[in-house]
């Protein structure tokens, strides 16, 4: 008799008795080879195939085709201090154009441009306030919903005890900064989260942000636009002289600590043509410091004239990024700790795994050393 090699004999005898082992499930993120250790904080998916991301040491990635490969852009200002720079913010509008920012203090913050799928890089802005701080960069989608468009928006920390806000109506051109009496706060008391180029949000005209520090995890929302047709003075991009941002909205209640905050805030339209103040509204935080405390981490509202409600059962822990995927039908946040679905608009979510994670760009998600991950629809868990 033929003697069989002792694994496959004991797959065969587990077969004759009817007996097999369950196959193991699928990662719910499956891990992509990045190139780079460095700690990712920006990324954007154009389309799924195109992305961009962005980190540590000067870092810029692309993909075009959908993660399977990543290559090592070129890095901006390589020749000065470009690989010193900490890019935690990027927003791309297709494989050849993108904006990366920089966060640091004073002018550390920066943005930089390529149209040439990243060859080369043009500075388009520094911070020339010593004491500033960049925390998010945002380009409203075109109406057509094919893109990114012209209208941008760029989020630091207070100075001068107003949060520091500019706009651009020409790809990030030309920027004017936004000089609105209700963006004044106390002093000390709030700054912008930086940890995943996901605190502010911009649609039609509207625009909100999150911020956190001991002054509370509050919100921040535009309720006043300005349009105009054609060419827009920079008094006219400038859309103060209102009182046209409702402010200390307590998105996240019971937080009050230097490190803890509303870090990022998603929407969902419910209907064709929804503006920001009409769609559902998720945000997402807790304090970074103690990544396993579940309880404030998550809250909703249906639309800007609803209160906002904590989740009854939160994510499982502090979570930096938030995102509607309407493939998916499905919310999705991730954080130090891992991530999370929901499929009830922020009432309630289901664990999905227990990685470090720092941002989110669907189907993307990155995290420190070099951590780059597709989601594999698949392996979420059934609706309960």
């Amino acid at each position: 008799m033929r003697a069989l090699p002792l694994p496959l004999l004991f797959v065969v005898s587990a077969l004759a008795f009817g007996q097999s082992n369950p196959p193991a499930a699928s990662p719910i993120w499956q891990m992509q080879e990045s190139g780079t250790t460095a700690g990712l904080r920006g990324i954007d998916s154009v389309d799924g195939t195109v992305a961009w991301a962005s980190g540590t040491g000067g870092t810029v990635l692309k993909t075009l085709d959908g993660g399977a490969h990543w290559t090592q852009c070129a890095i901006p200002d390589a020749a000065k201090d470009g690989a010193t720079l900490d890019f935690r913010g990027v927003q791309a509008w297709d494989a050849k154009t993108a904006i990366v920012m920089s966060s640091g203090k004073g002018n550390l913050s920066r943005l930089y441009k390529t149209t040439d799928g990243c060859l080369r890089w043009k500075l388009l802005l520094y911070n020339t306030e010593k004491e500033g701080f960049w925390a998010a960069l945002y380009f409203e989608a075109r109406g057509d919903g094919k893109g990114l468009g012209d209208t941008g928006w760029l989020l630091g920390n207070p100075v001068y005890g107003m949060f520091w806000l500019m706009r651009s109506i020409d790809s990030g051109k030309h920027w004017v900064k936004q000089n609105n009496k209700m963006l004044y706060l106390k002093p000390g008391a709030q700054g912008a989260c930086v940890a995943s180029n996901s605190a502010f949000i911009a649609n039609g005209g509207f625009a909100a942000f999150g911020s956190g520090g001991t002054g509370c995890a509050n919100v921040s929302t535009m309720t006043l636009r300005t349009i105009c047709e054609g060419y827009c003075s920079a008094q006219e991009m400038n859309l103060d002289g209102r009182k046209n941002w409702w402010v200390s909205e307590k998105g996240l209640r019971g937080l009050n600590t230097d490190s803890s905050g509303v870090f990022s805030i998603g929407a969902r339209s419910q209907y064709a043509g929804d503006t920001l103040l009409q769609q559902v509204v998720v945000v997402v935080g807790g304090d970074y410091s103690n990544a396993n405390e579940t309880g404030n981490s998550a809250s909703f509202r249906r639309s800007a004239w609803d209160t906002w409600t904590a989740s009854t059962t939160p994510p499982h822990g502090f979570r930096s990024a938030v995102q509607w995927s309407e493939a998916l039908k499905a919310w999705i946040t991730v954080g130090t700790n891992g991530s999370d679905v929901s499929r009830d608009d922020g009432k309630t979510w289901q664990p999905l795994d227990n990685g470090n994670w720092n941002a989110l760009s669907l189907p993307f998600v990155v995290g420190p050393s070099g951590r780059i991950a597709r989601i594999n629809p698949v392996a979420l868990p059934a609706a309960k």
